[in-house]
C-alpha cells in the first residue's frame, strides 16, 4: 500500500519567504497548494520547481483577505491535493507608503489589517475545522499550522505602524489558535523572522545595509535569507517540536538581543 505524501498551503509562496518554504517543504515530501494573489507567473514557477522536485504543486489563486477565495483556496486544494496537513500562513503586504503614524491613513490600516491579520485569522479558523474532521477520519495524521509573523510585533517602526500592529496581532492569534487547539492534536507555531532580503525590503536595502553591516542592528551580521525561514518551517513540518505548541521560533540574527 503506497502512502500519500502530506499536502501543505502556503499562502503568498510565488516568490520571497513564501517560495522558499514551499520549495523547503517539497524537499521534506510535501506535496503542496502554491497560493497567490496576483502574480500568477511566480506562482506558476514555484509549482514548476517543485515539479523538478518531484512533488506534485498546484497554484491556487485566491486573494485571503476575502472570505469567498478562502473557501476556494481549501475547496480546490482538498479537491487537487487531498486533505491539508499544515497550513503556513506566509503571505503579506507592507504599506504602499511609509507614513508617519500621525499622517497615516486608514485606507493603508485597513489594507494591511484584512491581509496580515484578518485573512490568516479566518482562514486558519476554516483549515482547523477541517483537519479536525480529517484527523478524526483517518485522512491525516499530525497537523499543524504555522503563523510568518515579524520581528515588527514587538520592535515599533514609527513609519510603518499598522504593519506593527497587524503583525502584533497575528502573534498573539497564533497563541490563541495554539491553545484551542492542543486538545484535537494540532501544533500551531509563530515563526518570527527579522530583516530578510526579499523584493519587500528591496526598497530600504541601502538603510539596512548600514544598520547591518556598519552598526549594531545585528549580532550575526548578515542579512536574513528566506532559505533561513523555510528551514524553520521545515523543522516544524517534520515534527521536530512534537511536544511544543504556541512558541516562538525566531529566525532574526539575534536581532531580538539586548545587549551592553
Amino acid at each position: 500500500m503506497t502512502t500519500k505524501p502530506p499536502v501543505a498551503v502556503v499562502t503568498g509562496a510565488g516568490r520571497g519567504i513564501g517560495r522558499s518554504i514551499a520549495l523547503g517543504l517539497a524537499k521534506a515530501n510535501f506535496d503542496v497548494a502554491v497560493n497567490f494573489a496576483h502574480n500568477a507567473e511566480a506562482a506558476a514557477d514555484t509549482c514548476e520547481e517543485i515539479s523538478r522536485l518531484g512533488r506534485r504543486a498546484v497554484p491556487v489563486r485566491a486573494d485571503i483577505s476575502d472570505a469567498n477565495d478562502r473557501a476556494g483556496l481549501i475547496s480546490e486544494t482538498e479537491n487537487r491535493l487531498g486533505p491539508v496537513t499544515l497550513l503556513v500562513n506566509n503571505a503579506g503586504v507592507a504599506p504602499a507608503i511609509r507614513a508617519d503614524v500621525l499622517e497615516a491613513t486608514e485606507e493603508s490600516f485597513d489594507r494591511l489589517v484584512h491581509t496580515n491579520l484578518k485573512g490568516p485569522y479566518f482562514l486558519t479558523q476554516a483549515v482547523a475545522t477541517k483537519m479536525i474532521q480529517w484527523q478524526r477520519a483517518g485522512l491525516i495524521q499530525q497537523p499543524k499550522i504555522v503563523f510568518i509573523t515579524s520581528v515588527s510585533a514587538f520592535a515599533p517602526s514609527v513609519n510603518r505602524g499598522d504593519y506593527c500592529v497587524s503583525k502584533a496581532g497575528l502573534a498573539m492569534a497564533a497563541k490563541v489558535f495554539a491553545a484551542r487547539l492542543a486538545g484535537d492534536g494540532i501544533g500551531v507555531y509563530e515563526v518570527q523572522p527579522g530583516v530578510i532580503q526579499t523584493d519587500m525590503t528591496e526598497k530600504v536595502r541601502e538603510q539596512y545595509d548600514r544598520l547591518i553591516f556598519e552598526g549594531n542592528l545585528l549580532p550575526i551580521k548578515r542579512w536574513g535569507q528566506p532559505e533561513d525561514v523555510a528551514q524553520a518551517v521545515v523543522a516544524v513540518a517534520e515534527g521536530r517540536f512534537a511536544y511544543s505548541t504556541g512558541i516562538t521560533i525566531v529566525v532574526d540574527g539575534g536581532f531580538h538581543l539586548r545587549v551592553l
